[in-house]
């Protein structure tokens, strides 16, 4: 049985993480919170003890300082922690440094986003070839179980799609996602992940139609959609992580991503756009100095941590599958509706942070009691979807089915470029 945490990364999905992990300490053993930022570690630690999130108190929970970058620090840090379960919910681009002090030291390693480096934006499809998986037979040879992409979106959708094609279809046609936070934080404008991971994702838009990559303009397609709670909600095709697993480990034609976004929000990207600021792109000032725009924008806007005290309203995440279930056409919903003000009253937490956070804990759980401790790399998708779906039904992430819910009819999606 693995035992002892160490989570990487001390933002908002960090947060949820240690507070879950400390729910259920009896199972995880210790907790070590680890961040460039030891500050931020600590505040979480006080956010737990003022919860009373620690189930076990003999249990211990602390934090240390670490540049995630630096391969032979983490090595010594997990290694001095004892730590046979790595959560890492840091910046994408730690992703494969934290990925190779797992593999020197057999430790278990998960995250919740794809890597990314920080001078290449949406590079070509798949992603996950274009680091991860490369990986691949490291792990196997030294044994070591990495989960790649255990958040919600990617994550949990993965495990739906695994369900559906388990337990509820014979064959899928097309699988859309569908993300949206129909909630209010109160101020002008924010992102509600880090601001500047949150752009990069809008550069370009990979998606999977009738088994190809195909390219499309960010913002350009929409659909109107009547969740579950949320109402009716405008969502755009956006590319995203899971689509570049899901394509390759589930038998569907078409595999596509949407994400609600508001008139304020379009408005107010079109202009940080068009002037430069989302540019992952350095420039030189007047003073010579050089610094990527993007940079500045993420340090102007909201800390998305901040945002949980006046957020309301819900999200909706959901998975709407078309296909046959014997011989006949079916369609279904699977979705999860989220509550900010009860995350902020459970785990002083937003709904999005807590719905990216609450997924990594519930798959350590599953590695520690060996369910998931399958001593190889594998995407979500690969793994027995029930156990993880029936243990976030206890956790504060409650899957619902929704038989022939209300169609999602999306408009005739024209390549600019594919690729095989």
């Amino acid at each position: 049985m693995k035992k002892n945490v160490l989570i990487v990364g001390a933002g908002g999905v960090g947060h949820v993480v240690a507070h879950k992990c400390a729910m259920h300490n009896d199972i995880l053993g210790h907790i070590c919170l680890a961040s460039r930022t030891r500050k931020k570690c600590e505040e979480i630690i006080e956010s737990i003890k003022r919860k009373g999130s620690l189930k076990d108190p003999s249990k211990d929970l602390y934090s240390r300082h670490v540049d995630a970058l630096d391969i032979e620090a983490l090595v010594d840090l997990i290694e001095d922690t004892e730590s046979e379960i790595v959560i890492n919910v840091g910046q994408s681009y730690i992703n494969m440094s934290v990925l190779e002090a797992c593999i020197r030291t057999g430790a278990v390693y998960m995250d919740t986003a794809i890597h990314e480096e920080p001078d290449k934006v949406c590079e070509n499809p798949p992603w996950y070839a274009n680091y991860e998986w490369k990986r691949k037979e490291r792990c196997a040879e030294h044994g070591v179980t990495a989960i790649l992409g255990v958040g919600f979106d990617p994550g949990v959708v993965n495990a739906w799609c695994a369900l559906a094609q388990k337990e509820h279809f014979d064959k899928i046609d097309t699988i859309d996602i569908l993300d949206v936070n129909a909630g209010s934080h109160g101020k002008y404008f924010a992102t509600n992940f880090d601001p500047e991971i949150n752009f990069r994702e809008f550069k370009k838009v990979w998606t999977w139609i009738d088994r190809k990559w195909v390219l499309q303009k960010v913002h350009s397609i929409r659909v109107d959609y009547d969740f579950p709670v949320c109402g009716s909600q405008p969502v755009y095709l956006t590319g995203h992580d899971e689509l570049h697993s899901l394509s390759k480990n589930i038998d569907a034609n078409s595999i596509r991503f949407w994400m609600g976004f508001g008139d304020h929000y379009l408005n107010v990207f079109s202009v940080l756009s068009n002037i430069g600021l989302i540019s992952e792109k350095p420039v030189k000032v007047a003073e010579g100095v050089e610094v990527a725009p993007l940079k500045v924008l993420k340090a102007l806007l909201p800390d998305p941590s901040s945002l949980a005290p006046n957020y309301t309203g819900k999200t909706c995440i959901g998975n709407f599958f078309r296909g046959t279930k014997d011989g006949k056409e079916k369609t279904l919903f699977i979705y999860n509706t989220c509550d900010h003000a009860e995350c902020y009253k459970e785990v002083e937490s937003q709904a999005i942070s807590y719905t990216a956070g609450v997924p990594p804990v519930a798959a350590a759980i599953l590695v520690a009691q060996g369910v998931w401790d399958v001593k190889k790399m594998v995407n979500v998708e690969e793994l027995d979807p029930r156990p993880f779906i029936d243990l976030l039904d206890t956790m504060g992430l409650p899957t619902e089915y929704v038989e022939n819910p209300a169609p999602f009819v999306a408009p005739e999606i024209k390549s600019l470029e594919s690729i095989d």
